[in-house]
């Protein structure tokens, strides 16, 4: 049965202040690019931001409504408008605050449950809360937060300034990305059947897994960027394109309407640039192992065209620190990849019906008490 903890429900508040703290550094990093007079990289901080409160504004009302489908028609009403104006994500920071606390910290009370409610609803209901959280925070992720990253990297090699607002803003997207990437990992870990923990173990390789590859993958970017804007932006454009065909080739099913289900991929395709995602529940040992080939074979690439085009650039320690950390991140991630996919990957010990190959990316929008929306969004 899964079980909402007390470690799950500090978890969920420390993640809530690390929310509004990023907030607060993405404004003023803008801030302070635009009273340097770096009104185009101010801009570019916002409108990240912009995109991924409004991409996570309209999925997270559609998960509203498809839940509340055919009640609570004022209450909708009124979450439109908290939706309106981008702060929906507080209030699903609220309902998981109401209902973890009563499962963490008062197990035996009934709360919000009727008479003929299942026993663990108020169980039930924690879980589900804070894993719609947590997959809008996987969007976040990589709509916002890894562009973010990309950004201020790219900045501080082609200008070289120390300056500590950037640094804030570059650790505090190292802190969103490592932790919306553990968080979804525990949803997913909760949400398949006799699995209710994700060990420390398994739990820090996917860790170091998914961020040292991320890291690298970032840095190559911001390499190729320093070298040629445009060439980067072909790049980037590029891979899209083979994400989203690639969705679409798997016709995921995560939203009801149409026009939801290709915003949807339009997203996986844009996370598919910077992670791996497996988005149909099925065999990825070709897939994952093409995809990182790739990324391997680009970054060597971008590191040999700097070497006999732009000899001089080796010179700059920028350079040089960033091209060591691109490798070792590299090696190391695929490492942790090998190890987490052989050792602790869910089909290791799962039994083959209740998790054939966990999908990434799709959602069904059946009874939220029946099935998991997460069970048909992007797993690993």
């Amino acid at each position: 049965m899964m079980k909402f903890t007390k470690q799950n429900f500090i978890f969920l508040v420390g993640g809530m202040i690390i929310y509004v703290v990023d907030i607060g550094v993405d404004f003023w990093v803008a801030s302070k690019y635009f009273c340097q007079g770096q009104y185009s990289w101010s801009i570019l901080m916002l409108c990240f931001r912009g995109l991924s409160s409004l991409i996570t504004q309209i999925f997270s009302y559609e998960w509203f409504k498809n839940d509340w489908e055919g009640t609570n028609t004022r209450k909708l009403k009124w979450i439109f408008l908290v939706h309106l104006f981008q702060c929906g994500i507080f209030i699903r920071y609220w309902f998981a605050l109401k209902y973890g606390c009563q499962a963490a910290f008062k197990p035996n009370s009934s709360g919000d449950a009727s008479e003929t409610d299942p026993p663990n609803f108020i169980q039930k209901q924690a879980v589900d809360v804070v894993t719609d959280i947590n997959m809008l925070r996987v969007f976040k992720t990589f709509l916002e937060t890894t562009p973010q990253l990309f950004v201020q990297i790219y900045i501080v090699m082609e200008h070289g300034k120390d300056n500590i607002c950037q640094y804030a803003a570059i650790i505090m997207s190292f802190c969103g990305i490592s932790i919306s990437t553990v968080d979804y990992q525990v949803s997913l870990r909760k949400s398949l059947p006799d699995k209710d923990e994700f060990p420390v173990l398994p739990k820090l390789v996917y860790l170091f897994y998914k961020l040292l590859t991320i890291t690298s993958w970032i840095l190559s970017i911001s390499l190729i960027t320093r070298l040629s804007v445009k060439s980067s932006v072909i790049l980037l454009t590029f891979l899209w394109i083979c994400g989203f065909t690639w969705t679409l080739k798997q016709h995921t099913a995560f939203c009801k309407s149409k026009k939801m289900e290709y915003l949807y991929r339009t997203v996986v395709g844009i996370i598919l640039i910077f992670t791996f995602f497996n988005i149909k529940g099925r065999k990825t040992k070709v897939s994952i192992s093409i995809y990182y080939a790739t990324h391997t074979v680009v970054t060597l690439g971008i590191l040999f065209v700097y070497m006999f085009w732009k000899p001089s650039i080796i010179k700059d320690i920028h350079f040089t620190i960033v091209s060591i950390l691109t490798i070792v991140s590299l090696v190391l991630g695929i490492i942790f990849l090998v190890v987490y996919y052989r050792h602790f990957h869910p089909t290791a010990y799962c039994k083959p019906q209740a998790c054939s190959d966990e999908v990434d990316g799709e959602v069904g929008q059946k009874d939220r008490m029946g099935i998991d929306r997460f069970q048909n969004f992007i797993m690993q």
